[in-house]
Formats: C-alpha cells, sequence, structure tokens
C-alpha cells in the first residue's frame, strides 16, 4: 500500500498557526528580486563601472578584474563609495538611487513591497512571525510593515544590538546581518561577510537556538558568517523549512541536512508567501472559539457595566475585540482590495465573512447600549471610530467600501438596542460624539455623514445580496434580517422589533439631514432613507414611523427624548424644520 507524504507546506501552516511567534524568517535577495532590487555584489560592479567611467576608462568585460589590477585590493564597498563620492550626503543620494523608486518604477511596480514583503507583514500583525533576519539592504520590508501601522525594530550595526528592544519584548524584529544601504558599512566582499562582530553573534545565536526557522531566497554560498551560526547551533527546538527553487547550492544542503529542514518547492518568494499566508488564515478562520464564546463574552460585559471597578475591564475586553476584528480586515488576504478583478460572488462571500467576523463584538454592542446607564459611552465611541476610519489607498472601490460593513452592523445593533432600552444617550454616543476624520474636508466629523447603507454598499451591488433582489433598500432589508435573532433576547416581539428598527433609520435620517445642512450648508435636509421610506410612499405598513413620531413630538414637545439629549440642538423648532424638508424630499422620490 502506497503511502501519502503530507505536504511540508500544510505542515508548515498548521506548525506557525498553532506556534505564534515560534518561528523566525530567514530572508534573502530573491525575497526581493522581484521588486527590482540589486544585490550587494551586483551595486559594487555598477559602483565600479561609474568609477571607471570618471576616470574614462573601460572595465569591460570584468569590472571586478579591472578594479583588482588597477587598485591592488579586493573591491571594497565602503571604499569605492569614497572614490566617487566624497561627502556623506552625497553618498546618501547615490545609494537611494539603487533602492527607492523614482516615479517610472513607481508605475511599474519596481522598488516597492511586493506581495512576499505585504504577506510577512500581514503575518508579523497578526503574531505569527516576530523577528525576521535578512541579507537585504531595502527597506521594503520596513515599508510594508509600516504601511499597516507596525513601527519594526531593526537592527543593522553592532551598536543597533546593544541599544535594541530585547526581541521577546518587541513585536517585531528585523535584523539586517549585512547592514542598511543608507550606512557605508554594509557587507559585501567575501572578507566582510565571512565574520560577524561579537554581539551580532550573540544575537543570532539566540534566535537561531530558541526560533524554528524558514529559509526563502537565500542561498547560503556567499554570507560565510552567517552559516558559520547555523552550524554551531546544536538545540532545534522548532523545526525548519527552506524553500527551494531549483537546484540548491552546496552550502545550503549541509545547512539542510544538518537542521533536517523539510525542503519547499516554489516558483517564487511572492507565491510561497502568498500561499503560506493564505493557508495559516484558512486556519485561524477553522480555529475560532465556539459560539458560545459570543454568550461569554456578553455574561462578561453584562458584569462589568453594573460596576464601575470593572471600567478598565470593560474597556479592555471590548478594544481587544475590536482590535482583533480591524487586524483581521486589513491584514487577512481575504480581504485584499487588490484583487486581479471583482466578482459577485466574492463580493458576497466577503459579505458573510465580515458578518462572521463582528459576530461576538456585535453582540456585545448590543448588551452594551441596551444596559449602560451612559457611564462607558466613550468605549462604545472609541471601538466604533476604530472600525469606521481606513487609510485611504487605491484598490477595487466595492471592496475598499466594503470594509466598513463591521462598522454598519455595529452602529445599527447599537443603536437599536439603545432605543430599545430607551436610553438615548448611548444612541447619541454612536450617531453623533463618535466622530471621524473626513478624507474630503481631513477634519473630524461625525460618523453618521460617512457611515450609511448607501455608502458601505451600492444598491445595485446590494440587489445581488441573498434574497435582496428588486428590493427598494436591500442593504437595509439585508440587516433587518441579520439582526433579528441577535436583539431577540432584548426585543422579543416582532412587531416592535419592526417599529425599532424603523425608529432608529428615520431618526438616524433626520439626524444625518441635521448635520448636513449645519455642517455642509445644504438646504436639500436629504438623509439616508431606509425602510421607513417605502412603506410610507406605498403605505402598507400597519404603522408608519413618520406619524407616530410627529404625534410624540406634539405631546412632549421638548420633554421628547431626542431633544433631552441635545440632538437638534434640544430645540422643537429646529426639530420640525428638519422634519419638514426632510419629508419634502422624501416625497420627491419616485421607486416604482
Amino acid at each position: 500500500m502506497e503511502v501519502t507524504v503530507i505536504d511540508p507546506m500544510i505542515s508548515l501552516s498548521f506548525t506557525i498557526q498553532s506556534n505564534p511567534g515560534t518561528y523566525a524568517l530567514l530572508l534573502g535577495s530573491g525575497v526581493s528580486r522581484s521588486a527590482g532590487i540589486p544585490t550587494g555584489w551586483e551595486i559594487v560592479i555598477d559602483l565600479i563601472k561609474k568609477l571607471a567611467a570618471v576616470q574614462k576608462k573601460d572595465c569591460m568585460p570584468s569590472p571586478e578584474k579591472w578594479y583588482v589590477e588597477k587598485y591592488k585590493r579586493e573591491p571594497d564597498y565602503s571604499e569605492i563609495l569614497e572614490e566617487i563620492v566624497k561627502t556623506p550626503i552625497e553618498r546618501n543620494q547615490l545609494l537611494r538611487a539603487y533602492f527607492e523608486p523614482n516615479d517610472d518604477e513607481k508605475s511599474k511596480g519596481l522598488k516597492v513591497p511586493t506581495e512576499a514583503h505585504k504577506c510577512i507583514a500581514k503575518l508579523v500583525a497578526n503574531g505569527y512571525i516576530k523577528i525576521i533576519v535578512t541579507t537585504n539592504f531595502d527597506r521594503l520590508l520596513e515599508k510594508a510593515l509600516e504601511d499597516i501601522g507596525i513601527i519594526p525594530t531593526v537592527i543593522s550595526t553592532p551598536d543597533s544590538v546593544e541599544g535594541a528592544i530585547p526581541i521577546i519584548h518587541s513585536k517585531c524584529t528585523i535584523v539586517k546581518v549585512s547592514g542598511d544601504y543608507l550606512d557605508t558599512r554594509i557587507k559585501n566582499t567575501q572578507k566582510e561577510l565571512f565574520q560577524y562582530d561579537k554581539k551580532t553573534n550573540l544575537l543570532l545565536d539566540k534566535i537561531f537556538d530558541e526560533f524554528g526557522l524558514i529559509v526563502c531566497g537565500w542561498s547560503a554560498e556567499w554570507d560565510a558568517a552567517l552559516v558559520s551560526v547555523i552550524e554551531r547551533c546544536k538545540n532545534h527546538r522548532f523545526s525548519a523549512y527552506w524553500t527551494a527553487h531549483g537546484d540548491l547550492a552546496v552550502p545550503a544542503k549541509k545547512l539542510i541536512e544538518l537542521r533536517r529542514a523539510s525542503i519547499l518547492d516554489m516558483k517564487s518568494a511572492d507565491e510561497f508567501f502568498h500561499d503560506l499566508t493564505e493557508k495559516i488564515f484558512v486556519l485561524q478562520e477553522i480555529s475560532k472559539p465556539h459560539p458560545l464564546s459570543s454568550k461569554i463574552a456578553v455574561a462578561t460585559v453584562k458584569k462589568y457595566i453594573i460596576d464601575d471597578k470593572y471600567k478598565i475591564s470593560l474597556h479592555d475586553l471590548i478594544m481587544n475585540e475590536t482590535e482583533k476584528v480591524y487586524s483581521e480586515i486589513l491584514n487577512n488576504p481575504s480581504f485584499s482590495v487588490h484583487p486581479t478583478q471583482f466578482d459577485v460572488a466574492e463580493f458576497n462571500k466577503r459579505v458573510k465573512d465580515y458578518e462572521s467576523l463582528i459576530e461576538v463584538l456585535r453582540d456585545m454592542f448590543i448588551a452594551g447600549c441596551f444596559w449602560d446607564e451612559g457611564n462607558n459611552s466613550q468605549i462604545w465611541q472609541k471601538s466604533l471610530e476604530r472600525l469606521s476610519y481606513f487609510e485611504t489607498q487605491s484598490g477595487i472601490t466595492a471592496y475598499l467600501k466594503l470594509r466598513l460593513h463591521p462598522a454598519l452592523i455595529l452602529l445599527y445593533a447599537g443603536g437599536i438596542a439603545a432605543i430599545a432600552s430607551k436610553r438615548y444617550f448611548n444612541f447619541t454616543t454612536l450617531l453623533t460624539n463618535t466622530k471621524i476624520y473626513s478624507n474630503r474636508h481631513e477634519i473630524k466629523e461625525p460618523l453618521i455623514l460617512h457611515l450609511y447603507t448607501h455608502e458601505v454598499i451600492e444598491k445595485e451591488l446590494a440587489n445581488k445580496l441573498p434574497n435582496q433582489d428588486r428590493k427598494y433598500v436591500p442593504l437595509n432589508e439585508h440587516l433587518y434580517a441579520l439582526l433579528r435573532q441577535p436583539l431577540k433576547e432584548y426585543i422579543p416581539n416582532d412587531k416592535n422589533y419592526d417599529e425599532i428598527f424603523d425608529r432608529f433609520e428615520y431618526l438616524m435620517a433626520l439626524i444625518y439631514a441635521d448635520l448636513r445642512e449645519k455642517i455642509v450648508n445644504d438646504k436639500d435636509f436629504w438623509g439616508p432613507i431606509g425602510r421607513f421610506g417605502w412603506k410610507y410612499k406605498i403605505r402598507i405598513s400597519s404603522h408608519n414611523i413618520l406619524v407616530e413620531v410627529d404625534d410624540e413630538i406634539k405631546k412632549q414637545g421638548k420633554e421628547w427624548a431626542p431633544l433631552k439629549v441635545g440632538l437638534f440642538n434640544g430645540s422643537v423648532e429646529r426639530l420640525n424644520q428638519v422634519i419638514t424638508g426632510f419629508k419634502e424630499r422624501l416625497n420627491k422620490l419616485n421607486w416604482y
């Protein structure tokens, strides 16, 4: 009987997912090759050509041989630089051209973080990788990390070893064993690569002793000192994996045998890290806690919310879950905003995945906004603000906008719960106190001006959601169905749920119209139209929220609950002005 061997890539994915932070990456020039970054030796050869050119000499066909014959010594990166340009500023500018893209290179996707760098950054963001050892001089990895909000600890000189944060306490440590391109002390020649200083050796000994190893894009042919570090490491606490594209060099084969490393065939570093990251996140999704964890989280919120002594604990509980969601939106390859093309089936899958991702936080929001007496309103505000703003970037517009779907669900869930318990201070916190930076005006504006159904999913796309074909307000209908079960405990009666849902959407539309008129100075009094809109127009509902609100205002005046918490300036006159203007806008709609 033939035995089927498990693919080492699958084994590696399981290992990393179940042992986050225990593997170090060892990256060579192959990782930056697709970005068009030259190797250190290629830079040396090019500098020799420049040196020959300024002396009007022909160094071809062997620049290295010409240099040795001319200067009676082996090529040295620092010495050649000093021969060509004399000041540090001039050297800095010369080197930048090798590593930093000009406009033409940017347009071609050169000298910018590759798919491999971006995937590594995502693994770091999710805690799977903490240590990266690299022979590369470039800063593409640092750039990929900074793009997602992570500033790594970078060690590139003996001095920086001593002053660095201990690797156990750093989110990410990058050890650049050959130096950094802006430091003329980078190592290129065989002599320079033969031995490291004592501090660097001690650090590398610690890393290779305490961490598993994943090698990618490194041949082991030139870096003799790095080979020595791996050879003298006696303890192999975790496995080693070595990527290979074609035949491996002899030094690499020896190290693989010494470390008993598994060989992973690959076409490119980009493909390898994309595949690895994708598999890890699939395992992460499968390994999510049992749904009971949502009930436990809600029970914890209810416990914390009744006593101020738990205020910090409640804050940490909500914000930890918020950060989990935020990180997933930003770093999960399944939510990439740069796929090759838009696909409706993929879009609908993302909607479902986002809704699954937000379940625990959604249920905590419902419990919190229903029971909180206003003592913790800043927590709901902070969480919602975090999930409602992403830096402007390129990508497929529909996927970029969809990243706000989790925040929209929280806004609806918390707002409806607050209205159900008549805690309008929580409702107000979510809709008006919560503010984000407007990409349009670069100032903070109330969240409600930027987070509503039509802004997250356009109607044409929302009509393609399951069971929403030919609906007037498809995403609103979808949210109505989505939130029914989570809110059942708090609003048991279906008719009450229907009324409260409409009340939330109507008040949200009025608040939007009020703020828009004040901030944008738009006299149109437009507001996002929800389910209440078609009910009002078609007159088929058993209740009409517009009529009910009018009656309440006539009876209660300035004692009407939304006015008492400061909405519409607490003014009946302002409220009636907004309602009148909004109804005029609503009456102009023609849906049929």
